[in-house]
């Protein structure tokens, strides 16, 4: 979950933003226009969607409010009428058709369809024309779960009257990467009776109040010269903001930004996206050279800001702006994923206390101050709540395989060790980073159909997919067996 996505200019740029926020809780989102094309694209399956009634709030039984809730389908491959259906969890960002990476090759092997429906709030399935914090009550994950599970129930009656039968249940599997992987992780915990399993792809089950392992996983990816380089550009920006803020942060494009804390929380990011997105080159490379040439480093680490952080990858600076984040219009990512980080799950990157590569101003207050600021007084992370309601990484479910990169900073908020009914496997290579089982590698430019050949280690990757299959192949084939038993009685 969590950092993440946003801007505009020309449709390309736009596609390019709209797919990496489908991958990232980097607490940094684009903020795209919505979009909306008629058919199928090299990166999309599809872009065609529907519409389906969902429930206001599941928890209430006096409440009978309802929201459209868009979704799309994919049946090419489908093995009508009997075939699996792959539910596609879409996470904390618009969602804008299904992605045509390594879910596509499991479809065609099992021949199942593909169904992916918007989470609540996010894109074009708000129940409100604006997310003042008031109306943002019914955003979190558990209403989430239950929106999956009526969906489901929903698209399985919807195929069954096509098909002209009744009460026949075809096998589902459930897919997600990042929140959406630790969504798909707790779909299979509370509703195990409607899925035969479920694929947690770099999944954030667990809550995090103070998130210090995810600045020490970034110093032991960069490597020591690496490291070192990232320390001192934080020394020196924090050194020159003293006596002149206006000319570091015009500097880094970033002029806008006139909160301290905002500004060095934007530029740990900035350094984060190179290793969660497995392109750690783009950022050591020109980095240490420069420091082996005795060039100045901010001005180096500016030059990646703009050429790869802007360029390449598309981040917009008002993702950090606390000014921009009130902002309660609908289409914000970035608003409405940092209400769940401040009422739900925390994952605040914190500095951690010693040896540290961000500034140690990017600390608790910051984030509790930013949750103030934005959302007002009595929004609060529950994270012990939260985890006491999942599990964290003791979640108790069954038939749920955890795949994370091993560069990846997020892989500490996620289940890295095996354990009955639940397998973890942790892809390694130089650039493995955030969902690299389904992704491929690296992810910027990004190629979210899963290109492994791009991987400094390819052979893991594929290895991990062949594991996953096997998992899938395994939990498919016995809920055919159980659903055929229960059919001869």
């Amino acid at each position: 979950m969590s950092s993440s996505e946003r801007n505009r200019n020309t449709t390309p740029l736009l596609l390019i933003l709209l797919l990496i926020a489908q991958l990232v809780p980097c607490f940094c989102y684009l903020n795209p226009h919505l979009l909306h094309r008629s058919s199928a694209t090299n990166t999309y399956l599809t872009t065609q969607y529907q519409w389906f009634n969902q429930t206001l709030d599941h928890f209430s039984p006096y409440d009978h409010r309802q929201f459209q809730q868009r979704y799309y389908e994919f049946l090419d491959n489908f093995r009508s009428p009997d075939g699996p259906i792959f539910l596609k969890i879409c996470g904390e960002s618009s969602c804008n058709g299904i992605s045509n990476d390594y879910l596509s090759v499991l479809a065609k092997k099992f021949g199942a369809a593909i169904v992916s429906p918007e989470h609540r709030y996010y894109g074009r399935s708000s129940p409100f024309n604006s997310h003042t914090t008031e109306n943002l009550r019914y955003l979190s994950s558990k209403q989430a779960l239950f929106d999956l599970a009526a969906f489901r129930q929903y698209y399985q009656d919807s195929l069954n009257q096509k098909l002209n039968r009744s009460n026949f249940e075809n096998p589902w599997f459930v897919f997600g990467t990042s929140y959406a992987g630790a969504l798909s992780a707790w779909f299979r915990l509370k509703f195990p009776h409607l899925t035969c399993g479920s694929l947690a792809s770099s999944a954030v089950v667990l809550a995090v109040y103070n998130f210090t392992e995810f600045d020490q996983q970034i110093a032991t990816s960069a490597g020591p010269e690496c490291k070192t380089a990232l320390q001192e550009v934080t020394q020196l920006v924090e050194q020159r903001l003293n006596s002149n803020p206006k000319a570091v942060k015009s500097s880094f494009g970033a002029s806008e930004l006139t909160i301290d804390g905002d500004f060095l929380y934007f530029l740990a990011d900035a350094a984060v996206i190179a290793f969660q997105y497995g392109n750690p080159d783009k950022l050591c490379t020109p980095l240490v050279k420069a420091k082996n040439e005795g060039q100045d480093l901010m001005d180096a680490y500016a030059s990646y800001v703009k050429d790869y952080f802007f360029g390449s990858f598309g981040f917009s600076v008002e993702t950090y702006n606390q000014e921009y984040l009130k902002n309660t219009a609908p289409g914000s990512s970035d608003r409405l994923w940092w209400f769940q980080v401040c009422s739900e799950v925390a994952y605040f990157q914190v500095a951690p206390a010693n040896d540290s590569i961000r500034s140690s101003k990017v600390n608790t207050r910051y984030h509790l101050d930013l949750c103030k600021n934005v959302f007002g007084d009595g929004v609060y992370p529950e994270v012990d709540a939260t985890n006491l309601y999942y599990g964290g990484t003791k979640i108790a479910g069954t038939k749920i395989v955890f795949t994370n990169g091993s560069q990846d900073p997020w892989r500490h908020a996620s289940k890295q060790t095996s354990s009955p009914g639940m397998p973890s496997y942790v892809t390694t290579c130089h650039n493995c980073g955030h969902g690299t089982d389904l992704r491929g590698c690296p992810q910027a430019p990004l190629s979210i159909e899963g290109d492994d050949k791009r991987c400094s280690s390819p052979d893991a990757v594929n290895k991990v997919r062949q594991q996953v299959m096997e998992h899938i192949d395994l939990w498919l084939s016995e809920c055919q067996d159980a659903a055929r038993g229960w059919s001869s009685l």
